[in-house]
């Protein structure tokens, strides 16, 4: 597949992570790739980005979902587990450099309408109390012990009395 866009490998590992269990809703896939890249692309790039992944047979719509299809799945199932964001994407940018189309397929639509609905949807959902799954968790900056948890001698041994 040629040329490869920085978008797509973000879009592609958006979807593997939002469609574990049914095909993700494009919220969801907005979530997922804020997650991973701490930033939302434009509306543009992932219409653009949408149209390029379904021509060449990677993403499939279905029931109005989205979901990766089997050449995809082969592309994110040999990604390493612990590596950071950045090393994932660009393994799948390497991957999808390598990948060659085979057929013809259906192209998914999108509107810069439906993105930017989506984008609005998940920014309303940020200022909620309610948890996101798909957002990290804040990291402390520092250690912070709890009181009574320090380090204790052992008490002393009891002596017989005779």
């Amino acid at each position: 597949m040629h040329p490869v866009h920085d978008v797509d490998p973000l879009i592609i590992l958006a979807i593997a992570l939002a469609s574990k269990r049914r095909p993700a809703e494009l919220v969801d896939i907005i979530a997922a790739a804020d997650l991973v890249n701490n930033k939302i692309p434009g509306e543009a790039n992932v219409v653009e980005a949408f149209e390029r992944l379904s021509k060449h047979g990677l993403i499939c719509e279905i029931d109005g979902g989205y979901a990766l299809t089997a050449a995809a799945l082969k592309i994110v199932t040999g990604l390493p587990r612990k590596a950071e964001a950045a090393e994932r994407l660009f393994a799948i940018k390497d991957h999808l450099s390598n990948y060659n189309v085979k057929g013809e397929h259906a192209t998914v639509v999108l509107t810069a309408d439906q993105v930017a609905e989506a984008i609005l949807a998940h920014r309303a959902t940020e200022k909620l109390k309610v948890k996101n799954l798909l957002v990290a968790k804040p990291k402390p900056e520092a250690e912070v012990q709890r009181p009574g948890q320090r380090q204790r001698r052992p008490m002393p041994a009891r002596k017989r009395k005779v």
